[in-house]
């Protein structure tokens, strides 16, 4: 259980130092700046911690899954950048996919 709570905490980090990264301003901004390259180290060291027993596929997938729906969900809300219907569509097969990964899928945490 606790490779997935590190996962969890790198996907949190993730989408936090990547909503940070408009912020900077092409890391013109000291403290956005600061927040994405602090986001990112801890981003990737909890990941590594994950992968000691998450297959590194799985991990990608439901990180990237995951991360894209939440930096999706944060540019609406904060930058006003809104979606199309195909846009919508493609982010619902992510859904899917990392539904299916976690309730269909044979691989295990080792």
């Amino acid at each position: 259980m606790k490779y997935w709570i590190y996962l969890l905490i790198s996907i949190l980090f993730e989408v936090m130092a990547t909503s940070a990264l408009k912020a900077s301003a092409g890391f013109t901004r000291l403290w956005p700046s600061i927040i994405v390259v602090v986001g990112y180290a801890i981003s990737f060291f909890a990941m590594s911690l994950a992968l000691e027993a998450i297959p590194v596929g799985i991990a990608y997938a439901i990180w990237s899954g995951i991360g894209i729906i939440l930096i999706t969900a944060i540019a609406w809300v904060l930058y006003g950048q809104q979606l199309d219907i195909w846009a919508m569509v493609g982010i619902g097969f992510i859904i899917i996919g990392v539904i299916i990964l976690n309730l269909l899928s044979k691989v295990e945490v080792h």
